[in-house]
């Protein structure tokens, strides 16, 4: 590849810098990959001949992070922006499928670049040199191809959420992997088990929304390692005439029709795995799965907190998956209630995850729920009344007619709130507090 690639000024100076002083210096990893694919780069890493001391010495005027200098990495700070340069470099001794156990600096950039992961991530930039590609990444670019660098065994014990981040590539960047890549990244899955929880979870986020169906098909042994309460959903038989698909290709179907919203994208990957325990024959041979809701929450839950997700998202993805067989129909006294009751966030992501569920199930019809979202719209439009804290009485208003300060009160607005959900008044100061009066 000929064309030139765009590095940004303050990247320019930390290159001009160490070359000055005698050092090689390359932009390298994703960056050059993004570059070569037409993307911005979200960030720029440099790897030199420098050792980290020597680095350091070459920006007096710049604030450092020395967190990494242990494994070679230097941080200039640019304003806010900081660009991590680290020294060639191979690694060994890995003893828990990430961390190595020794780092040595090395003299030659085609070394350094011989212990990354896949060959699309394993290519180097200087302005003056141009491109160095030891590995052919630029052509597995072009045709396509996932392919770890070297021995894949080797790459994917050494560090084990390379098979994560791999399958991230691949369905990012529409990369198929080569054979012995996957068959790799498939019999090595079980070391992510040695994985910290929160680099698995952080990957995962990543990885989510950008799934679709036939990702997940070819990536099952390695999701379903990562995502345990999956694998007893791989080829279950949901045998209903509901269903054209087993209850893993149901899922995959579901989650590629959600919206990319993180919550109902794990809500859409967790929604039935409770449904292998949940199984029952009926006398026709029909196929049921009672309270699957609650206990697909439950599991979802339980994994959540092993992930140590954010407590504010799991519990959205167990209240949506609790929901997610809750009737929604283009009625406007219920969504009035649904709105209430759920606030109108949540509506749109259950109705969202619905709709996918429907889709995915390859024998319904989702029309009802364009109506569905043109009825909610609708509502807001009205600013309806959809809570106590939207009725046109409140607490101190009752008093004033001659309740007591206590329940009586708070049970006098709740039955006011349902008679106006229900259209049976308006949320109007007087009506209501005539109502109240005959409550009194």
């Amino acid at each position: 590849m000929n064309k030139p690639m765009y590095l940004p000024k303050n990247v320019l100076s930390c290159i001009a810098a160490l070359e000055k002083a005698g050092f090689e210096a390359y932009a390298v990893g994703g960056c050059v990959r993004d570059a070569i694919l037409g993307l911005t780069p979200h960030d720029y890493d440099l790897c030199t001949n420098a050792l980290p001391e020597e680095t350091a010495g070459l920006f007096p005027g710049h604030t450092l992070v020395r967190s990494g200098e242990k494994h070679g990495t230097i941080g200039v700070v640019f304003d806010k922006e900081v660009i991590e340069i680290t020294t060639f470099r191979t690694e060994g001794g890995y003893q828990d499928s990430r961390h190595p156990g020794w780092v040595r600096f090395v003299p030659d950039v085609k070394e350094d670049l011989s212990r990354r992961d896949f060959t699309v991530n394993a290519m180097a930039y200087n302005p003056k040199t141009g491109y160095i590609d030891p590995f052919g990444g630029q052509e597995d670019l072009q045709k396509g191809i996932l392919r770890a660098v070297g021995d894949p065994t080797t790459r994917f014990t050494e560090d084990a959420l390379r098979i994560l981040r791999g399958v991230r590539f691949g369905v990012r960047f529409s990369l198929t992997p080569t054979e012995d890549t996957l068959a790799a990244m498939n019999a090595l899955a079980p070391l992510m088990d040695n994985l910290a929880r929160e680099r698995v979870f952080d990957e995962l986020c990543k990885l989510l929304p950008l799934l679709k169906s036939e990702d997940m098909a070819t990536y099952s042994a390695i999701l379903t390692q990562v995502i345990p309460p999956l694998a007893p959903t791989l080829g279950f038989d949901q045998k209903n005439p509901h269903h054209i698909y087993d209850v893993y290709t149901h899922t995959a179907q579901v989650v590629e029709n959600a919206p990319k919203d993180l919550a109902v994208r794990w809500a859409a990957i967790l929604h039935d795995c409770g449904k292998p325990g949940c199984f029952s024959l009926d006398e026709t041979g029909i196929g049921h799965f009672y309270g699957h809701a609650e206990v697909s929450a439950q599991m979802a839950d339980d994994l959540l907190l092993q992930l140590k997700a954010p407590t504010a998202l799991r519990e959205r993805v167990v209240f949506l998956i609790e929901k997610h067989m809750t009737p929604l129909e283009p009625d406007k006294k219920l969504l009035r209630r649904r709105l209430g009751q759920y606030g109108v966030d949540a509506l749109h992501q259950l109705v969202a995850l619905q709709k996918a569920d429907c889709i995915g199930t390859g024998t319904h019809e989702n029309d009802r729920f364009e109506a569905i979202s043109a009825l909610i719209a609708e509502i807001l439009q009205e600013q309806a009344c959809l809570t106590l804290r939207d009725l046109a009485v409140n607490g101190k208003d009752l008093q004033k007619i001659g309740f007591a300060p206590g329940k009586e009160i708070g049970a006098c607005l709740n039955l006011l709130l349902e008679q106006v959900l229900d259209e049976k008044l308006p949320n109007e100061k007087e009506v209501l507090l005539s109502a109240a009066k005959h409550q009194l």
